[in-house]
């Protein structure tokens, strides 16, 4: 059958997961022992294995059965659709999910369901920038400034962009649109390491860690933050000594503390020099990030992973409460509202650092910095997207950072698909990997 006479036949969604509380890969102070897991999500079409869209929802183990479940309830949004009309207009397909009257109900536009239209809407840009033959950084990237516009809802968000406001930001950076391309093609883009600061790794490890970083091209590491003052300052001295004066050491709470508790904390590790302090507190807290910010500078302020919206992204930007935005490619819903919130940034002057670790975030995630460069920003001033060295083995088109730089994809799509033994081996409850461990826990 010819694609272009193509129907979506199925909305498939696993449960998979991957046994990193073991060695405590990604552990912080908020997540002690994850398991980083995906409700992995594949759009079938009756064009067979040669058209089909890939992409994940990212959680960290348990309640990933609840993520796979919010996937699942979209399919009667999704199965039967051709295949010509959601790829020739993504911001209509994107609507159509977010804006189902009974669905809205579960967020409006957040949670496990708002997360769930993130992975389906993921899944559509795979499949559409597959089907034309790119990567979709540079889908996106060739976009016009009209098209790109046509993808944002600008519901909730008129009182700081408007669409005439979003053109203007795009077409002010049309020319040189190709020099960047080239220049993405030939350097890649700038990343910065969290591997070496993970809460639960010894202050050996940590240093060894930092040291190979830099040795490796990194000029910015992430230590994670919040569980014992006395061990912070203690850690982060470690490193700072490991590294030197010269690179930036970000620290990362993850949500840990009340307003108070985060200024008086990062006073303590103020002598240490801390780039930024991410995730101060509660992600929903616009005064409290505002009011963190003006008593920590010249410390920056971070946030955004577990930013549920764009809406709260545009109220942070409006308070200044944040000194950089992080985006997730798996948390709100979608590279359209992605987009959206790149907009955001640009309008308020602020640079995006993404988040990324996890499983399959790294992969998704340096689309859109990429993106921001060719077609949004223009600039990789002061911004880096996050990188973890786990996980990437499971994936077809896994990252490849050299230098301390993302080099830029260049095969067609998001970058999501996992291999099909990987699927099958980390499938939560049955597959080996968990099995095995059932077994083992029995006897």
């Amino acid at each position: 059958m010819s694609p272009n006479s193509a129907r979506i036949t199925a909305l498939d969604v696993l449960d998979v997961r991957f046994p990193t509380s073991e060695h405590l890969d990604g552990s912080d102070a908020m997540n002690p022992e994850p398991d980083y897991s995906a409700a992995y999500v594949v759009l079938r079409t009756d064009a067979g294995d040669e058209l089909e869209g890939h992409a994940l929802a990212f959680t960290t183990g348990r309640g990933n059965d609840v993520q796979a479940a919010a996937v699942a309830a979209l399919a009667p949004h999704v199965v039967g659709r051709s295949v010509d009309e959601v790829c020739a207009d993504l911001g209509a397909f994107s609507r159509s999910l977010v804006h189902d009257p009974q669905l809205r109900w579960l967020g409006p536009e957040k949670g496990a369901i708002h997360m769930a239209v993130g992975a389906v809407v993921n899944a559509a840009w795979d499949l559409a920038a597959k089907r034309v033959d790119k990567p979709v950084w540079r889908f996106l990237g060739e976009m016009s400034p009209e098209e790109l516009v046509a993808q944002v809802d600008f519901r909730w968000l008129s009182d700081a962009l408007t669409p005439d406001e979003a053109l203007e930001i795009l077409r002010r950076a049309e020319p040189g649109r190709e020099e960047r391309i080239g220049r993405l093609l030939d350097r890649g883009y700038p990343a910065y390491t969290t591997t070496p600061g993970w809460l639960g790794y010894s202050d050996e490890k940590l240093a060894r860690l930092a040291r190979e970083a830099v040795a490796d091209g990194f000029t910015q590491i992430k230590l994670k933050v919040g569980a014992s003052l006395e061990d912070d300052v203690r850690r982060l001295r470690a490193a700072r000594e490991a590294v030197g004066e010269d690179i930036r050491i970000a620290v990362d709470a993850n949500q840990r503390w009340d307003v108070r508790e985060a200024v008086d904390w990062m006073g303590a590790l103020a002598p240490y020099r801390p780039y930024w302090i991410e995730e101060p507190t509660s992600p929903d807290d616009i005064l409290g990030h505002a009011a963190v910010r003006r008593a920590v500078g010249p410390v920056k302020v971070a946030t955004g992973e577990h930013i549920a919206n764009r809406v709260v992204f545009k109220q942070l930007l409006q308070a200044g409460a944040v000194d950089i935005v992080q985006i997730d490619a798996a948390r709100v819903g979608g590279v359209n509202e992605n987009i959206a919130i790149l907009l955001l940034a640009a309008k308020f002057g602020v640079p995006v650092c993404p988040h990324a670790g996890g499983v399959g975030l790294c992969e998704m995630v340096q689309h859109l910095s990429m993106f921001d460069y060719v077609a949004v920003s223009g600039t990789v001033e002061d911004r880096v997207v996050e990188y973890v060295d786990h996980l990437h083995e499971h994936f077809v088109d896994p990252v490849r950072v050299t230098g301390g730089r993302y080099l830029a994809p260049t095969r067609p799509g998001l970058g999501a698909q996992m291999h099909a033994d990987s699927l099958q081996e980390y499938a939560y409850p049955d597959g080996p990997v968990w099995s095995a461990r059932v077994w083992s826990a029995r006897v």
